[in-house]
């Protein structure tokens, strides 16, 4: 078979998607007579007859339908392709689940600086609640809560993030010591020790905690600042509402259970994107606590 030629392919692809000579050569910027022209080249070259002409239209043969997926898929990929390069340089993707926690309290008003530094590296986040697939969702890597020991995956330290309650100012009023804890409703986490250990940690004993059960910090932090009672959050990801006055923190006792962590798959090799994000977190926060 005589190499195909790119032009009747495309014109194929255009009429098959819109049935329609016409409307193919709109969208290609050629006669209808052109593209019907293109056409029937490569139905030559093919052997085949990829439409039936009919009165009032097109319609595809059964290989016509057999090629048409296959071209339109080829094309998406080509444009997605070309659209990477900028500026003379070939766009990097990387593409990050993060917990949505992380994105909203540290990540999001830095994403400024990262391009900045990093104009090559398309960032796609994709944003979750700590339960991540690496390998079922294709991502290059994931910013997630822990301690750091995730089967299959190396783990880099970013930053802690000890846990203290946090409520709503009229909340907050009623509380003058611990033990006032145990008259309000606690607002709990799929992680079920953590109130434990934080009673623990002030010298108490943890009540039999029943209530609201959130998989999210995010709207764990909104229920709090309705005032539908105390969460167990991370203050570092919360300042603008602390500093807002949205949420109040009534006692300085924390608790340590994990950090946030940045994680890829040890299967697969580090893209440069992957390294250069790694990198720059590390540095931007190592900035910060200086």
């Amino acid at each position: 078979m005589p190499p195909l030629p790119l032009n009747a392919l495309r014109a194929f692809e255009a009429a098959a998607r819109h049935l329609s000579f016409t409307r193919a050569g709109l969208e290609l910027r050629v006669t209808q007579a052109a593209v019907s022209h293109q056409v029937k080249a490569l139905e030559e070259i093919l052997g085949v007859r990829l439409f039936r002409r009919l009165p009032r239209g097109l319609a595809l043969t059964e290989e016509g339908e057999a090629l048409l997926p296959v071209l339109s898929d080829a094309f998406r990929s080509i444009g997605a392709t070309l659209q990477r390069f900028q500026g003379g340089r070939l766009k990097e993707v990387l593409t990050i689940g993060a917990v949505g926690t992380f994105v909203t309290g540290w990540l999001l008003p830095r994403l400024p600086a990262f391009r900045a530094a990093h104009p090559h590296i398309d960032l796609r986040l994709m944003t979750n609640n700590n339960r991540v697939d690496l390998a079922g969702e294709g991502l290059d890597g994931a910013i997630r809560f822990g301690d750091g020991a995730w089967h299959g995956t190396e783990a880099t330290r970013l930053l802690a993030a000890p846990l203290c309650p946090l409520c709503a100012p009229p909340v907050a009023e009623r509380l003058r010591r611990p033990t006032d804890l145990l008259r309000e409703t606690l607002l709990r986490s799929y992680r079920v020790d953590e109130w434990e250990q934080w009673f623990a940690a002030v010298g108490l004993g943890a009540p039999n905690i029943r209530g609201f059960v959130f998989d999210s910090s995010l709207a764990m932090a909104e229920a709090a600042m309705l005032g539908t009672g105390v969460g167990l959050l991370p203050a570092r990801m919360f300042e603008p509402a602390l500093r807002e006055g949205r949420l109040v923190r009534p006692f300085a006792a924390e608790v340590t259970l994990g950090a946030y962590w940045l994680t890829r798959l040890r299967s697969r090799p580090e893209a440069p994107a992957m390294r250069a994000l790694r990198d720059w977190l590390l540095a931007r926060l190592a900035a910060e606590v200086a």
